[in-house]
């Protein structure tokens, strides 16, 4: 949900590897999850390889908020961390327990929704306007990594089991965490979802907010499998003193070969001054600075706005090259939908922008999934390309849209500058109350491709869950979910058992056919 107001709302070092606890042997790999977490994998392209089921029915439903906070219009300002399923069809579910925070991850059969096992959390959000995003993350080894409070993670060892040893990890090391816990709890958060490479590395974005024995400030933090940690500072990567942390909720993405870790990095939200920024490549191993790029409106050729209201995070196409959806520098030059720009592996400019939808990470899909179109690339994108009413010349026509990253045409709003082609675009079919042409929004910030029935899986802010089908350009499914909310977007996935998930008002469904 996107509102004209509710939208926009200190350099120091790195830290070298650090053991934070008694190394233990690298797990052998199991399985790999089918949805590890945030957008499925560490690329974040929402594909998934299973073939999802019909939407048929609501198989079973859980709360992923005991707690729901709404605002005096009764919407529902919250962003959901997205689910993770295992290979073994266990959905792993962060959830949120009290008004203001609280949390636990249940693991729930994915065939019945029954809960097989529950982990209480600590953590504390970091200061945020929206209500930031509570996300885990499965390895491949099958571990299960959940933020906890003063930067820590808690470890569940078996995603599946009933029962299973934890523990706690901490990039700059437990015994330093121990020693002044209640001062690390006050002052460092995790601000990013989790993302995890092959070997079981994981990466993810912090904030601190004040003074601290270990010296830490704000940055970007990597824990080995055996729990040796290490971080660098925001301002340190991004080689700017006024650059103060990874932007909230955008998640680190890995390069296909796991070596390159990129990363969005902004400037504190205060109000009246735009939130600029920048994207990093860091080398995964040792988070050195690899390459950066100041992130541009490319129509008004200033810094756009890297909003921390939002979740769009980079995604990496199967070229190398990397997408990520920012905000126009002028509110609403662009009726506040700003942009997705792309660059390449090494973040030099890769062609022209997307026309985006905000506060949504493009699906990766293969041209294959479009049997009409006829261009060149391999690949294409798949997003929201909502259109917002109310804000600079915006008609409310919200619409879901496929688009060449490699072909061109002339913006629809602002024709002066080229975008990615259109290959195939589709209108919301659900009015706003009370308006005879404004659709209700499409309400997804990461969704699922099922790449065999080569449709998109899309929810709606009117409650209804849809299937996009490529092959001819329809929504050729549909089931009702919940009378419909304005809130913050929400992920969609597909199990191991091609079960469809989508959250709507506070709780998540299990679609079967």
């Amino acid at each position: 949900m996107l509102s004209s107001t509710a939208a926009l709302a200190a350099c120091g070092g790195g830290g070298s590897p650090t053991p934070t606890s008694t190394p233990t042997p690298t797990p052998t790999p199991t399985a790999t999850p089918v949805w590890s977490g945030f957008a499925r994998d560490a690329q974040h392209t929402g594909a998934s390889s299973i073939s999802g089921q019909d939407l048929g029915r609501i198989s079973w439903t859980s709360p992923v908020d005991l707690a729901p906070q709404y605002t005096s219009s009764g919407a529902l300002l919250t962003h959901y961390g997205s689910p993770a399923v295992t290979a073994n069809n266990t959905i792993v579910i962060p959830v949120k327990t009290t008004a203001t925070g609280g949390f636990r991850v249940e693991g729930r059969s994915g065939a019945s929704g029954s809960q097989v096992w529950s982990l209480a959390s600590d953590y504390v959000t970091p200061p945020h306007n929206w209500l930031p995003s509570y996300n885990i993350v499965i390895t491949p080894q099958g571990k299960v990594y959940a933020p906890g409070a003063g930067g820590k993670l808690q470890v569940r060892a078996e995603a599946d089991a009933a029962s299973s040893t934890a523990a706690t990890q901490v990039f700059f090391g437990v015994s330093t965490y121990n020693a002044n816990a209640a001062t690390y709890d006050a002052t460092v958060f995790i601000n990013t979802p989790l993302t995890c490479e092959a070997q079981g590395n994981v990466f993810f974005g912090f904030q601190v907010t004040g003074a601290n024995p270990a010296g830490l400030v704000s940055g970007i933090a990597r824990i080995a499998p055996d729990g040796t940690g290490s971080w660098v500072s925001a301002a340190t990567a991004a080689a700017d003193p006024a650059i103060q942390k990874q932007a909230m909720n955008s998640a680190p993405a890995l390069s296909l070969d796991g070596g390159t870790l990129y990363v969005a990095v902004n400037i504190q939200a205060v109000s009246g001054v735009t939130q600029t920024g920048y994207l990093l490549a860091l080398n995964s191993t040792t988070l050195a600075t690899r390459s950066k790029v100041a992130l541009i409106d490319p129509n008004l050729g200033t810094g756009a706005r890297i909003s921390d209201n939002g979740t769009s995070s980079p995604v990496v196409g199967p070229d190398g090259r990397v997408f990520i959806g920012v905000l126009e520098a002028q509110f609403p030059t662009h009726n506040a939908r700003g942009w997705l720009l792309q660059f390449d592996a090494q973040l030099a400019s890769a062609g022209m922008p997307g026309s985006f939808g905000w506060d949504v990470s493009p699906t990766v899909i293969p041209a294959t999934m479009v049997p009409t179109y006829s261009g060149s690339s391999t690949y294409l994108l798949a997003l929201k390309y909502n259109n917002y009413a109310g804000t600079g010349t915006g008609d409310g026509l919200n619409r879901l849209a496929v688009l060449d990253p490699r072909a061109s045409q002339a913006d629809p709003i602002i024709p002066s500058v080229q975008v990615m082609r259109e290959v195939m675009t589709i209108l919301g079919p659900t009015l706003d109350a009370g308006s005879t042409t404004v659709r209700r929004e499409w309400c997804i910030n990461t969704m699922a491709a099922d790449v065999q029935r080569r449709s998109i899986l899309a929810n709606n802010e009117d409650g209804i869950m849809y299937r996009w089908d490529l092959t001819n350009n329809t929504l050729s499914q549909s089931i009702v979910l919940t009378t419909g909310i304005g809130q913050a977007y929400t992920p969609t996935l597909i199990g191991a058992d091609g079960a469809v998930y989508a959250i709507s008002n506070a709780a998540l469904y299990a679609i079967r056919a």
